[in-house]
């Protein structure tokens, strides 16, 4: 069988002498330019600790693609620290880089002919958007996580970035010292990897296994785990087998896999962010599947994983549980997964998980007749303020009702500084607008707010809602993702400083007392704060991006 289905057209044939004699000029001699090409994708970035193990890992797995007769070729794109850039006008660009993350990948990939193409993903914005271009293209693909930092230790606990946040909020409600925020800020983060929680990297790292687009077992491997190189070439032989088998990520996308990957959200505890990327690369397939089918499957799943932020353990304790496979077991034993969907291996997940071991005496996987609670970690509201839809995450606390008066914001800033100020009262509901897709433009995360009202002790006594949208590492009364956001005529327009909003899970509706016809005359008096942003690429994200309740996404796949 040829595998070199792409790369001959660039170098094979006398009239491709020009670029023969370019890549030998770089150490490619005849027989290395008689082999597949594979890319070796990667996002190394010394501006966070996520990805910065990268340039390692691609080593590795281009060894891997060699040993199975293969040709590697690395190429480096971008990425935003969400963590870093937190709380800042930085912040806008990091939704915005998922995009610009695969569009570089597929360019370079279609450009330079690959065959095959090895991913290499760290942080929350890194990993849709590999997959996303290995969704475009089509080629015989495998994702690798570079896999999470490890927890630190502050007063004799565990603790992640989580905690950094939240003592923000508690120093300026005088709970803590400076010395005592200082301690913690030195503690928290005590090497390379991805943040520790289930929180959207690690959250979409499990999802992309389940999915089967990573080997069963490799993402949770930690990041300074002895063993993770080996787990990078490990995957460049399986890129090798992958392209000889003819397996593509249009056989592994498909909607049982996607469902699968919502399942394992749910029983998980993960990030609100997986809707959105999980709509995103839906978008890009053509599978038919929508924010419905989350809170169908939250529904009858449930909550088994006892991850932070609203539980106990991190990344690297479920890895020593058992990782995944241990999940997906437990997961298929209540008929609660696809075991037919394929995975990457060419088995099908059923297949794939019988190797999967479960620490004696672990506690972070619950069996399903103990759950910490009966229902998933998420759901999705609707009503008069998100016609279209909005995701609340119910994990790490028992609310399911709140209705208050509203503290309006156009603004994640100016909530921050009522926040810091105290200004926010036991029964409020913070809102919080013009931070959706377009509006902010970029739909930043809130965790600085969310993060401070946890600190300041509030977190069980107010709510929020917002059209940006949250950390994995948020917790609380907290929804977002309110559609359509308040920039393109979204009901949360129209609240006003002491309207009464109601937050009702159970009825799954978000409303604001106010009748329909006052809803629509303030939403068209009210002004959208300007974008200052009026060429580059957070101006064409703004006139481009669609809504949150699709994923947000500036690329929507036409109908197939």
């Amino acid at each position: 069988m040829e595998l070199r289905h792409r790369s001959r057209a660039l170098v094979e044939g006398p009239a491709r002498a020009g670029a023969r004699a370019q890549l030998k000029g770089m150490g490619y001699d005849d027989e290395a330019l008689g082999k597949p090409f594979v890319g070796v994708a990667h996002c190394w970035t010394e501006t966070m600790p996520c990805n910065f193990t990268h340039r390692t890992l691609a080593a590795s797995a281009k060894n891997g693609v060699r040993e199975r007769g293969g040709t590697p070729m690395e190429v480096n794109t971008i990425a935003i620290s969400d963590g870093i850039t937190m709380g800042t006008p930085g912040m806008r660009t990091s939704l915005v880089s998922r995009e610009v993350i695969a569009d570089s990948i597929e360019l370079v990939a279609r450009g330079h002919c690959f065959d095959a193409l090895v991913g290499i993903a760290g942080c929350d914005k890194t990993l849709p958007g590999v997959v996303m271009a290995m969704a475009r293209l089509d080629l015989p693909s495998v994702l690798l996580y570079s896999g999470s930092i490890r927890p630190g230790c502050w007063q004799g606990r565990d603790v992640t970035v989580q905690e950094v946040f939240e003592a923000v909020g508690a120093h300026s409600a005088g709970r803590i010292t400076d010395a005592e925020l200082a301690e913690l800020e030195a503690a928290a983060s005590p090497g390379v990897g991805a943040c520790g929680g289930q929180f959207t990297a690690n959250t979409m790292a499990m999802v992309f296994e389940v999915m089967g687009l990573s080997p069963l077992g490799s993402a949770m491997v930690p990041a300074e785990d002895d063993g993770k190189p080996g787990v990078a070439q490990r995957v460049g032989r399986l890129a090798m087998d992958v392209l000889a088998a003819g397996i593509r990520p249009s056989a592994v996308i498909t909607r049982e896999s996607i469902r699968n990957a919502m399942t394992a959200v749910a029983a998980s505890g993960g990030s609100t962010n997986a809707v959105l990327h999980l709509l995103a690369i839906a978008a890009e397939t053509g599978v038919a599947i929508d924010i419905d089918d989350m809170d169908e499957i939250s529904a009858k799943t449930p909550l088994i994983c006892d991850l932070k932020p609203g539980g106990r353990f991190v990344a690297t304790d479920l890895y020593a549980a058992g990782g995944v496979p241990l999940l997906v077991r437990r997961l298929l034993e209540g008929g609660l997964l696809d075991q037919d969907a394929m995975t990457v291996t060419g088995q099908t997940i059923g297949e794939a998980v019988h190797d999967a071991a479960e620490t004696e005496g672990q506690e972070v996987v619950l069996p399903l007749d103990r759950p910490l609670k009966p229902t998933g970690g998420l759901a999705i509201l609707r009503g008069n303020l998100a016609p279209d839809g909005s995701v609340v995450k119910l994990s790490g606390h028992e609310r399911q009702y709140h209705r208050g008066p509203a503290r309006v914001f156009d603004g994640e800033e100016a909530a921050m500084a009522a926040v810091l100020a105290g200004q926010i009262v036991a029964g409020d509901v913070v809102v919080i607008r013009a931070e959706g897709p377009a509006g902010g433009p970029g739909m930043r995360e809130m965790l600085a707010v969310t993060g401070a009202l946890m600190g300041a002790g509030l977190g069980s006594d107010v709510a929020l809602l917002t059209d940006g949208r949250f950390s994995g590492a948020t917790r609380g009364f907290m929804v977002g993702h309110v559609a359509p956001e308040a920039v393109r005529g979204g009901p949360i327009a129209a609240v006003r400083d002491g309207d009464t909003v109601t937050i009702d899970v159970a009825a799954r509706r978000l409303d604001v007392d106010l009748p329909d016809e006052e809803i629509a005359a303030r939403v068209a008096a009210w002004q959208a704060p300007p974008n200052p942003h009026r060429t580059g690429v957070l101006a064409k994200y703004e006139a481009q991006v669609g809504s949150a309740s699709t994923g947000a996404t500036t690329n929507p796949a036409l109908p197939r």
